[in-house]
This record gives structure tokens, sequence and C-alpha cells, in this order.
């Protein structure tokens, strides 16, 4: 055979498997879905996708397997660029057996994790699959233990982003669930362990119990719910050009035209006359923000918290902040869960963090307790007090009892802690702990409202007021809240070059 021939050979292979089978794509396309290849391609830099694996198929043989085409074995995989940055990514190819994962398939994926691994950078999923092959039983099942094991081992090494764009079950479920961000959309998708019929309750559906919405919102694993195929794809590239490749880069820095020292005449007037009010934190993290852009992570999940990043004088920054307009500034269980995981991400990555605090305790019901709130407290505690990247604190409202103190305090280890002069510090309000503290004379009556009143202000000057913290050193400053931009990004630089190290160990075990 001469060598035109051969080459003509490999064109019409790679042709064939790069075309798929037509009627099973015009398929997809008729329900508004994209095809394994179209997805990476959307996805990445023109042109920049390079396929690894592409001629591997399935070895098994039972059950007529050796008869069926299966090109590239389901799923595509290789690396390309987003906006010039590096990433690895594996495109799962429903119009293959479903996409369904074999041993090969697994193999292609496990390589991919190798290659980003040794390369330092992040890996992309993008799931679309019936599950597992089971034409291929205990040897699929080693191809799903590998993944795991490789996605067990990335984790904290380089980001892991996942993608739902079909359909998601059984052991796949574990996929996003270790990975770092997790995406989805609304249509032509379902994430799922058990089927709505094998269930206990038989009046379950896939929309009630797999749907991007409920995992958004019940779950906490869908961080992004996005309109179609073409919107996750564009979210996802701008997404992932804030966080860092690996663990070993810094937090990435970027051009920015808004000022540094931008005062937000809108803090000042956001202050409530009455602090049970609560403050919308979303309004005050994008306030501070380069142009105002916060990119909220797991924002339909548990509305007590917000988490996610922004970019402060251009350098990319994980913001957590209590939403105490929607619970009184109470801390639960889900969210203190929610916020765990973010600061271990961005504890990884070399991402600084700032809080914005405003809580006024735990959440008081039975539900918390059997929850086992405290275990979910000692988390979130653990989470920051670990965390060696700059920590800031800015206390905008409220910060009461041992719920402030897990809030990234300077008790457990915050660098700097700013407060708004509206703020309060304290085991609890100041009309509670006088209640408290005089329970005696109240109870037989022996003291006046007037005397209750003058008990109370005089508790508050001794107590609860952000200068009687900052004179025993647990405030750094007392700030304008307008100028909350320019103190945090000058306590950020300051902290640019930070060095901590921590006790020698494996891991915790909280």
């Amino acid at each position: 055979m001469s060598i035109q021939n051969m080459i003509n050979e490999l064109t019409n292979r790679r042709n064939a498997i790069e075309k798929g089978r037509e009627e099973a794509v015009n398929k997809l396309h008729a329900d508004s879905k994209l095809t394994a290849r179209e997805r990476i391609e959307d996805l990445l830099d023109t042109n920049s996708f390079v396929e690894v694996g592409a001629f591997i198929k399935q070895r098994a043989t039972d059950f007529n397997l050796s008869v069926k085409d299966t090109p590239a074995d389901g799923v595509v995989t290789g690396y390309g660029t987003i906006e010039g940055k590096l990433v690895y990514v594996y495109s799962q190819d429903v119009t293959v057996l479903g996409g369904a994962l074999g041993e090969m398939h697994a193999k292609k994926i496990c390589a991919v994790y190798d290659m980003a691994m040794k390369m330092g950078a992040p890996i992309i999923a993008l799931l679309d699959s019936a599950g597992i092959r089971l034409q291929e039983s205990t040897d699929a099942l080693n191809g799903f233990g590998q993944i795991f094991l490789k996605q067990t081992l990335a984790s904290g090494v380089v980001p892991q982003i996942t993608a739902v764009l079909g359909t998601c079950g059984g052991g796949a479920t574990l996929i996003p669930s270790l990975s770092d961000f997790v995406f989805m959309t609304k249509k032509n998708t379902s994430l799922f362990v058990n089927s709505p019929n094998a269930l206990d309750s038989k009046s379950e559906t896939l929309e009630s119990i797999a749907s991007a919405d409920f995992h958004s919102k019940e779950t906490g694993i869908v961080d992004f719910v996005c309109e179609d195929e073409k919107d996750l794809l564009s979210q996802l590239r701008s997404f992932i050009n804030l966080l860092p490749s690996n663990n070993f880069e810094e937090s990435p820095i970027v051009e920015t035209n808004d000022d540094l020292n931008r005062i937000s005449n809108e803090l000042n007037e956001s202050i409530p006359e009455n602090m049970a009010t609560g403050f919308d934190m979303r309004m005050v993290i994008s306030n501070v923000a380069d142009d105002k852009l916060f990119v909220e992570t797991k924002a339909n999940y548990e509305n007590s918290m917000v988490t996610g990043f922004i970019r402060l004088n251009g350098q990319t920054v994980g913001a957590v902040g209590n939403q105490s307009i929607e619970t009184d500034g109470l801390l639960t269980s889900s969210a203190c869960e929610k916020v765990t995981k973010f600061v271990g991400f961005c504890d990884s990555f070399n991402v600084p963090v700032v809080t914005f605090t405003d809580v006024a305790g735990f959440n008081a019901t039975v539900a918390e307790e059997k929850t086992g709130i405290s275990k979910k407290v000692s988390k979130l505690l653990s989470a920051f007090a670990n965390a060696t990247v700059p920590k800031v604190n800015v206390v905008v409202g409220r910060g009461f009892g041992t719920a402030y103190i897990a809030m990234n305090s300077k008790h457990v280890g915050a660098d700097f802690v700013y407060a708004w002069p509206n703020s309060e510090i304290a085991m609890m309000n100041s009309d509670s702990a006088i209640r408290i503290m005089y329970a005696d004379e109240l109870s037989n009556s022996e003291v006046t409202n007037e005397e209750i009143s003058k008990k109370t202000a005089e508790y508050q000057e001794l107590q609860t007021s952000p200068y009687a913290a900052a004179s025993r050193g647990y405030i750094d400053d007392i700030i304008e809240p307008a100028a909350t931009r320019k103190r945090v990004i000058a306590a950020l630089e300051m902290l640019f070059s930070k060095r901590e190290s921590r006790p020698e160990k494996k891991h915790g075990t909280v």
C-alpha cells in the first residue's frame, strides 16, 4: 500500500469517527442538544482542541458487543485552550451506546486526568451518559473506581469543573459531587442516584428529584443553572478564567479600569435604622467588587449565605457574606456546609477570602439540632482557621456569640478585621443581655423601663460597640462603609506575599 493510500485511509477513518451516525446526530439536534464534539468546539478557543485516543475502542466481546461500532468508545478526550489557558476536557458521546461507561471509556478519562495533573491544568467534564455499560460489568465498575480515585487525587491540585448536559445517573453522580463546581442546563438533563421508580415514594418524577432546579435549591450539588447548552458553555468559559490553573499558581490578576479608591455612597445609605432588618449582602459585595461584578456560586442554595468570586484591583477573590435579610442573620447547617466547601477551594488554590459579616447567632429549630448544627459550625470554623490564604473580615452589622467567632473572626486567624461604625460585636444584643443579667430584678418588678434603657445603653457602650472591640485589639480599624473597597484592596495588597504554615499532618479529623 502506497503512502498516499495510507494517508487516505487515515483520513477516512478519522472522518468516520468525527462525523458519527447521521441519524443519531440529527435526533440530538432535534432535541436542541449538541454532539459531544460540538460541545468541545463551543467551549474551547477556535481550532485549539487536540484529541487524544480517537481510535480507542472497547475490548469486551460479551453480549455481541464486539460487533457494535463504538467510535472513540463513547467519549471524546483531549486538550485545548480557553482564552489561551490550557485545559483538559472529556465529553461523553450519547450517540455511542448511550454514552455508557465501560473499561476503555474510563481509561481515556483517566489518561486525561494524568496529563492534567502533570501539566497543572483544569479538567472539564461534559457529562451525558446512560450510566454504566452493563455488558462490561466488573470492568466497568473498575473504570468508575479508577475515575473516582483520579478525582480524589486531583482534588485541591487542579480545578475540576463538571457540566451535566444530559442524563447522569447511578454511580456517575459521584463525578459531579467530587468536582469543585457543577453546571447544569434547565432542560433535557437529570442527575439522580436512584431513578424515581426505585424510590420508596412512587409519586416522584425526574423533574422533582433529578432536575437542575432541584439540585441547585435542595441538595446544593449544582452551582450554576443555565438556560441551554450554548449558555452553559459560554458561562463556563468565563468562569474558568476566574480560577488559577493549579495549586501552585497565585490567584489570577487581570487589568481593570475600575478605580481602586472608588467610594460607594450606596453603602453608607444601606445601613438600616434597625440592625435586625439586615443587609442585602449581594448589594454590599457588588459595590465593593471591580465593575460591581459578583459571580455567585450556589446562588439558589441556602439563601442565608452568599458565596462567589469577585475581582479586587484585578485579582480574583473569594467573597462570603451573611444574607441577613433572609434569615435574620442566623447561621444554619446548610449555610455552614456551603461556606466550608467554598473556603476549602479558595485555600487550596491560593484565592484570598473576604467575608462580610452580619450574624446574630444560630438558627434555633429542632431540625437544626437533629442535623447536628454544632458539627457543621465546627467544620466552618475549621475551614477558616486552617486557611492560610489572605483573610479579611468586614463586620457590617452584627457579630454575636460563637456564630461570630466561626465567621472568619480575628479570634480564629483572620489577618485583618474591619468594622463599620454601626456594627455590634458581643455575646448577644444589648437588650437581651440586660434582661438576662437582671432577670431576678425584672421578675420582681424592681427595675423600671427607664432603668432598663439606661443599663442597655451602658452595656452597648461598654460591650457591644465596635470601639469596645477595637480597644481590645479584636478589630483592626473602624471604617466608613463607603470606603470599604479601597480599605480591603489595601489590606490584600499588603497581604499579597503572605506565607503561613500549619502543623504537619495528613488532614484534620473534624
